[in-house]
């Protein structure tokens, strides 16, 4: 009975001993789990960031061909309106007639152009380059560990 009684009050000493030796072992896992953590969210936002910088490439790419197809465009429809606006003077010289027409016509396409510039503009402005995804997995994960310490 004796014998029972010794056992019974060693064997919670023992079992704290080998939580103890255990210890340093869980923290090591621990460890190892939190940067496999990390590295799994650097990942995340490593593909976030290649998605946003390919939206803006061909955006960008798109800008710029139909900013080539305008200026072609641009050119030959100023041509032909500075012609017919010309025709709407009556000046006696006209080249005068021709100049008014050219610089009304340069004067219109310059504000449309503007206000074309300033649309697309502002469409990318509102893109948000923030990985949204990876910081809200970050906030759920910091709250996890808050939860678990």
């Amino acid at each position: 009975m004796a014998e029972l009684e010794r056992r019974v009050a060693d064997t919670p000493a023992t079992q704290t001993q080998a939580d103890f030796e255990m210890l340093p072992g869980l923290f090591g896992r621990l460890g190892d789990d939190v940067m496999t953590l990390l590295d799994t969210k650097l990942s995340l936002v490593k593909v976030e960031l290649k998605e946003d910088a390919a939206v803006y490439v061909r955006a960008s790419a798109l800008i710029g061909v139909g900013a080539v197809l305008a200026a072609v465009g641009f050119a030959l429809v100023n041509v032909a309106v500075a012609f017919l606006v010309s025709k709407l003077f009556t000046f006696d010289d006209p080249r005068l007639n021709y100049a008014l027409g050219f610089i009304i016509t340069g004067a219109l396409y310059l504000v449309l152009g503007g206000i074309v510039m300033m649309m697309m503009k502002n469409r990318l402005a509102a893109r948000t380059a923030v990985p949204n995804r990876s910081i809200e997995e970050l906030r759920k994960d910091k709250q996890w560990l808050k939860n678990e310490m």
